[in-house]
């Protein structure tokens, strides 16, 4: 089966897996999401997450964090897709919810998050947010 956007996929397991409650969940695996998945881990959205190798495509087993039963994780929205894009300028990188979220930020160097960004002085594509 081929996907069309396998990040908006991880996206969607991990909202849903949050919303039932699960400790942990298992997603596809790209550099892109292994990438996403280290600045969820740094900014304590996630526990952790461990690669799974397989013969066809490899899996990634992320561990959901919980602080007093709810989860740290309390909404997580794609916003540029294939169909649509959403670049910004490095002016106007967008701040979710005042701070309280994160942005995630495709860039020439790399994938950063919001602050970071605005401290380098870098624009890109907005691939979600996460609050």
């Amino acid at each position: 089966m081929s996907r069309t956007d396998l990040i908006a996929d991880v996206f969607t397991i991990i909202r849903n897996a949050v919303m039932v409650g699960k400790n942990n969940v298992d997603v596809p695996s790209s550099n892109t999401v292994k990438s996403i998945l280290e600045i969820l881990k740094q900014e304590n959205y996630i526990d952790n997450f461990k690669v799974m190798q397989d013969n066809k495509q490899d899996s990634v087993k992320i561990y959901l964090k919980y602080n007093q039963e709810k989860s740290a994780i309390r909404n997580i929205k794609r916003i540029s897709r294939p169909g649509l894009r959403r670049y910004v300028k490095r002016d106007k990188v967008p701040s979710v919810l005042r701070g309280k979220g994160l942005a995630i930020i495709s860039t020439s160097k790399g994938i950063i998050t919001d602050v970071q960004a605005r401290e380098s002085g870098l624009g890109g594509e907005v691939i979600g947010y996460i609050w």
